[in-house]
């Protein structure tokens, strides 16, 4: 088939969207489908392709609409982001639930997400977990730090700060530095990370990093925070649990829906507090890091790139067969 992939990041962006999109082009052309990527709607383009795939509901809602008016027999999937399932259904509905219901098939990227999908739609709903590469070759951590990485762009959804605030909160003797790595989505964010570094000397806001230089960061770190207050599925915590790399997590569905419901390494969303308690515990607890560290790696087979290329096939065919 020939598959026409929308994603909203433009191409040489370091975005999840634009990453979810070349890795699917990559894994659905293994499959032998030929696969164009794209950011906008091109009729040409669209009048040669067989399927749609349509990353951000809301930020695809004019082109999944045209293709419904210019082609209605071609099936059409959309993957749902984490903005499209805590926020634009229910913020701007009249513009995403439709391109939800004009979806022959729904694409959400962690197992709990099928909840949050409007019930009558829960049909529709694929499961796709990213997948991540193997990680590289250990890297020796820092021997007078306690190394945790933080990797996501400077937003609001990813309550970016909260590990920063978490450490300022730790006893002088503790080794703790927390590594950034991230593009500020705003220059008040980029003013609140530096303002961070100059008042907090365990936090430091490295930029945007490549991804080599973000994997070699995975690598040096002894544990992982991710702090969102919304997630559809973050990628870093496939690469986390592919590198058996200790996940410290807001409680909120995208995470769990990937670490587990009875993860323990969890904490109550925006509360720093909490995040101290699992920093110190990480830190001073071997035998509870190591175990994190077990879970996480026994995660890693459901992140591998056959499950997620097998996830994918299936979705389509859904799609052009919804009751096949």
């Amino acid at each position: 088939m020939k598959l026409l992939l929308l994603t909203p990041a433009p191409e040489g962006s370091l975005s999840g969207n634009r990453a979810t999109a070349e890795r699917w082009a990559g894994l659905l052309e293994q499959a032998g489908h030929r696969v164009v990527v794209a950011t906008d709607y091109d009729p040409g383009q669209a009048a040669g392709a067989d399927l749609l795939i349509a990353l951000h509901a809301w930020r695809s809602r004019e082109a999944v609409a045209r293709w419904r008016r210019e082609q209605p027999a071609k099936p059409v999937v959309v993957a749902l982001t984490g903005t499209d399932l805590y926020r634009y259904q229910f913020t701007e509905p009249e513009q995403t639930l439709p391109t939800m219901e004009q979806a022959d098939r729904l694409i959400v990227l962690h197992r709990l997400a099928a909840r949050d999908v409007p019930h009558r739609l829960q049909g529709r709903v694929s499961v796709v977990l990213q997948s991540a590469e193997p990680p590289d070759a250990p890297v020796s951590p820092a021997p007078d730090h306690f190394d945790v990485c933080v990797i996501g762009h400077l937003r609001d959804e990813k309550d970016p700060l909260r590990a920063a605030l978490a450490a300022r909160q730790l006893p002088p003797a503790s080794a703790i530095r927390v590594l950034q790595a991230g593009r500020a989505h705003s220059e008040d964010w980029a003013r609140a990370a530096r303002r961070e570094m100059a008042d907090n000397p365990r936090y430091q806001w490295l930029g945007e990093l490549d991804r080599s230089a973000t994997r070699h960061l995975m690598a040096s770190s002894r544990a992982m925070v991710i702090s969102s207050i919304m997630e559809g599925g973050a990628n870093v915590v496939s690469e986390a649990c592919r590198a058996g790399l200790p996940v410290l997590a807001s409680d909120i569905p995208g995470n769990r829906g990937l670490l587990g419901e009875q993860y323990p390494g969890l904490y109550h969303v925006r509360d720093e507090t909490a995040l101290a308690q699992l920093l110190a515990r990480a830190e001073n607890d071997a035998d509870w890091l190591a175990s994190l560290a077990a879970i996480t790696e026994g995660l890693a087979e459901d992140f591998t790139p056959r499950r997620e290329q097998a996830a994918l096939e299936e979705a389509i065919s859904r799609a052009i067969s919804p009751s096949g």
